[in-house]
């Protein structure tokens, strides 16, 4: 997706752009986040975002540990309309750094935590899990929520081969190798509507 604005700096927000990580005292915040990322010190890699039917829609390389930045950024600087509904591992930390930094722009995008990341989230609202909204409208059980995590199963296929490339070519190598996954699902989605003719 092409980029179709630039990310505002927000100088009143104290913490705008720093690291998730670096932020000390996580308090009555997501007990997951901290547990996973901070005390881990995972570091950074490759963030691609998906769509329900496992097609990628772009990437980033990301140097440290994704953060929320990383995800706001990607939504903010490339779709011209937010997505109606995000589904993120830590979507109860990504809705209010979102809403706080553009509020009216994603007025109407709900954060969600699928349920297979939503059983760790001990001290999150229930409105963050998409288990809740899918007891009130059956329609989200359709919802493939775990695509991304069948997405990035995919990503796993090259990460040795990308780990040893300098940035351009791996940016070059993820592109070609994420283009040839989209046209493959594009076109197994197409065949499955016309009945294999």
């Amino acid at each position: 997706m092409p980029k179709v604005r630039n990310r505002p700096q927000y100088p009143n927000l104290k913490h705008d752009q720093v690291e998730d990580k670096s932020i000390s005292g996580r308090g009555e915040k997501c007990a997951k986040y901290y547990a996973q990322y901070s005390q881990q010190r995972l570091t950074g890699g490759i963030m691609v975002a998906w769509c329900t039917h496992s097609i990628c829609y772009g990437f980033h390389c990301i140097p440290r540990s994704e953060g929320r930045n990383d995800v706001f950024s990607a939504l903010y600087t490339h779709w011209k309309v937010p997505p109606k509904r995000v589904i993120y591992d830590f979507a109860c930390a990504l809705g209010p750094y979102c809403m706080t930094r553009e509020g009216s722009f994603f007025a109407n995008t709900q954060f969600l935590i699928d349920r297979f990341h939503a059983s760790g989230h001990t001290k999150c609202s229930t409105a963050c899990f998409l288990g809740t909204y899918q007891v009130a409208d059956p329609r989200l059980k359709t919802l493939n929520s775990s695509a991304a995590e069948c997405g990035n199963s995919v990503i796993a296929r090259i990460r040795k081969s990308v780990s040893y490339m300098g940035q351009y070519r791996a940016t070059l190598y993820m592109r070609t190798f994420l283009s040839i996954w989209n046209r493959s699902k594009t076109r197994k989605m197409k065949e499955g509507k016309s009945g294999g003719t």
